[in-house]
């Protein structure tokens, strides 16, 4: 695979087929389909997000302060074992489905057709957004809160189980399968590798050493809960891959500019 700069492309390397090109034009792609979609997504992932708040308020004061205490390995060791065997699993799932299921012959696809998959990908990134705000607002800022008014004792809290054996865990699923449908689904990415993309979804592959690390050093030598501590500067540095959207949205644009003008000579020929 070719990597894809940010540079301009030969966009004749991804062009429909010239049959593609010269048969009759389609009814422009509804975008009720993708909005529907992204909308039933952002729905479910709040649904669960905030039954997990919920469970979070009620039962990490009461049942979530001492690890050796048998009602946390009931109420949160499990849930943690749980999570743990759940997410990896619908990951492997979903990729193995994604990559069996591709079109062996995405080159040939309509112009219509490929411009209603760059819609379901506009939808997504927006509701993408959201989430990523919900879990900043609502898990990150909790474990900082978490940290500054109790005693760590081991390296599973209520928060941890939440934060990184949860939301970090889904996000990265998410990102994975939206990596490889991307892949294997939009002619453009079909032969390149999109570098911004790959950059936002390594963010959350290299938190998790960055979270070994922190627990060690928090384990051994760096006791203090700051939330700006040195020892957490790797977070940050590594949350700043979902700047990298930018780009993405950018390559995203550009080929979409470029469908509609195709479309719209389809439009003109028929008429």
């Amino acid at each position: 695979m070719a990597v894809l700069s940010n540079e301009e492309i030969d966009m004749s390397a991804v062009m429909p087929s010239s049959r593609a090109v010269a048969a009759p034009a389609e009814a422009a792609p509804s975008i009720r389909g993708p909005w529907m979609f992204a909308l039933g997504v952002g729905i479910l992932a709040g649904l669960v997000f905030g039954v997990y708040r919920w469970y979070q308020q009620n039962y990490s004061f009461t049942v979530g302060m001492d690890y050796f205490e048998p009602e946390f390995q009931t109420y949160w060791m499990s849930l943690f074992y749980v999570q743990m065997t759940v997410i990896p699993l619908i990951g492997a799932i979903a990729v193995a489905v994604l990559w069996f299921t591709r079109d062996r012959n995405i080159m040939a696809i309509t112009p219509q057709e490929e411009l209603k998959r760059y819609y379901y990908v506009l939808t997504l990134l927006a509701m993408a957004s959201i989430l990523a705000a919900v879990i900043f607002g609502l898990f990150v800022e909790a474990d900082a809160a978490w940290h500054q008014t109790t005693i760590r004792d081991t390296d599973f809290t209520p928060t941890h189980i939440a934060l990184f054996y949860f939301a970090i865990p889904a996000a990265l699923v998410g990102l994975t399968f939206a990596w490889v449908w991307v892949h294997t689904r939009l002619p453009q990415f079909t032969q390149r590798v999109s570098i911004p993309l790959s950059l936002v979804v390594a963010g959350p592959i290299l938190i998790m050493p960055n979270l070994g690390l922190n627990e060690w050093g928090h384990t051994f030598f760096y006791a203090e809960e700051l939330f700006a501590a040195p020892i957490h500067w790797g977070f940050v540095v590594l949350a700043w891959g979902i700047y990298a959207l930018g780009g993405f949205a950018v390559q995203c644009v550009a080929r979409i500019a470029e469908l509609t003008r195709l479309t719209q000579a389809q439009g003109s020929q028929t008429t």
